[in-house]
């Protein structure tokens, strides 16, 4: 009967990881779905705000949050850390569940909508600039390029305040004399 157990036979080779691999693990693949949700989120704004003044802008930052989602799959390869599929198929289904919350407005989209969106981007950025910022204080022992990691922090950074600039600018829906507006 051949062997089922998960540890080698003796003699077979192991490559060991260290310590808090595993740990490293659960948290780069917490971030990824984080991520993936993220990146679906920021393409549907960017679509819905079409022919708005902010389109351009927010065009642009999901472009950005893809980029960054793909930077995160390159670190977590090099560090030797599977994707959790599982994950990933999770944050895709709770983004689209997502917007089937109740608001008011069940057939078509609520004008609380847009700012909710926005809210939920900028959540979303602030958790990848902490990624990163964690990532950043543990970088040599990981082994991990501090220039590119800065990098990424000064770009959620820029992503946070483009957010806040454009949630900003569009006044709260229930400010309006007609809220459904």
């Amino acid at each position: 009967m051949p062997r089922t157990s998960r540890h080698p036979s003796p003699g077979t080779p192991t490559r060991r990881r260290p310590p808090g691999h595993a740990l490293l693990g659960v948290y780069l693949n917490d971030h990824l779905a984080g991520a993936t949700g993220g990146q679906e989120l920021a393409r549907r704004v960017a679509r819905n705000h079409r022919g708005a003044p902010a389109e351009e802008a927010l065009a642009h930052l999901a472009e950005e949050i893809a980029e960054d989602r793909a930077s995160l799959l390159r670190l977590m390869r090099r560090l030797g850390v599977r994707p959790s599929r599982s994950k990933v198929l999770a944050a895709r289904l709770a983004e689209r569940a997502g917007r089937l919350k109740p608001n008011h407005a069940l057939v078509h989209r609520s004008p609380l909508s847009p700012l909710l969106e926005l809210e939920g981007l900028s959540l979303g950025v602030h958790g990848k600039l902490g990624l990163w910022r964690t990532l950043l204080g543990v970088a040599d022992p990981l082994g991990l390029d501090r220039s590119e990691l800065r990098t990424l922090q000064e770009r959620a950074e820029r992503q946070a305040a483009v957010l806040e600039e454009i949630r900003l600018a569009g006044p709260a829906p229930f400010a309006r004399a007609d809220p459904h507006r």
